[in-house]
């Protein structure tokens, strides 16, 4: 399908759309339980965060490409974490998150590819928001290559010390909005990637959104099936030199 012919397939008009909402079809899961082992997170610690005031966070914000080789606390991803799509508080069939989302389905879950973190061996993992806790996915044997292998070879990839990795479970959303939600994903991945942006500059990273990688390869290596569940969206985050400026090249995602 061209992308004009989906912008008019999922157009609203006078016409009534069914959705499987309307038809009494039970709701997804909010979010899918963990099946393997899981890290508990500590819970977000304003200690770990440097002071940073929101129109400061906004007039800095900028995509990063060159981090350090330090690494990241488990308080600080916690915190990142909790900020992209963290729970404030869950009801039936539902929850209130820290990003807002379409009809609240949220149906976009966060995988990571830890390279650098305290405390984590380096791998893939999936964040189980509604416990706070990161699943422990089958493990690759150098996360970094492979990463950069499915995202051309970036450079920030492979300097990152986690990448953020969005992917999309479309029934919890086409459920209540039917095909118009794909519509809606795609909107709530902006409003996650953003809130990375602000939130990582206190915590002394940076940050940078990428839109190109080999689909396929990495919803295989994330067992998604790519029909029903895949991934959309990916940030890296990294340590960064305080005391350099930066001058952020263009790119396809985010001067």
């Amino acid at each position: 399908m061209k992308g004009i012919e989906f912008i008019e397939a999922t157009r609203y008009g006078d016409e009534q759309i069914t959705t499987d909402e309307m038809k009494g079809l039970e709701q997804p899961e909010i979010e899918e339980g963990p099946v393997g082992d899981t890290i508990p997170l500590p819970d977000p610690d304003p200690e770990v965060i440097g002071e940073l005031d929101l129109s400061e966070a906004i007039e800095l914000r900028e995509s990063r490409r060159d981090y350090t080789d330090e690494v990241l606390t488990l308080p600080e991803l916690s915190y990142l974490l909790w900020c992209t799509a963290g729970v404030k508080w869950a009801f039936p069939g539902g929850a209130f998150r820290t990003v807002p989302s379409a009809g609240c389905c949220h149906a976009i879950d966060t995988y990571l590819a830890i390279n650098r973190v305290e405390g984590i061996k380096p791998g893939l993992y999936r964040y189980i928001a509604m416990e706070h806790a990161l699943e422990t996915l089958p493990a690759y044997p150098d996360i970094s290559e492979d990463m950069g292998t499915v995202c051309f070879d970036q450079p920030c990839v492979k300097q990152a010390a986690v990448i953020f990795i969005w992917a999309a479970d479309a029934y919890r959303m086409t459920w209540k909005y039917g095909e118009r939600g794909y519509r809606n994903i795609f909107l709530d991945a902006g409003h996650i990637c953003q809130n990375l942006y602000l939130t990582v500059q206190p915590v002394g990273c940076g940050c940078c959104a990428i839109g190109a990688f080999k689909d396929q390869n990495l919803n295989d290596m994330l067992n998604l099936d790519g029909i029903d569940r895949f991934v959309l969206y990916l940030a890296t985050v990294g340590k960064v030199d305080q005391s350099e400026e930066e001058e952020s090249p263009s790119a396809d995602f985010g001067a």
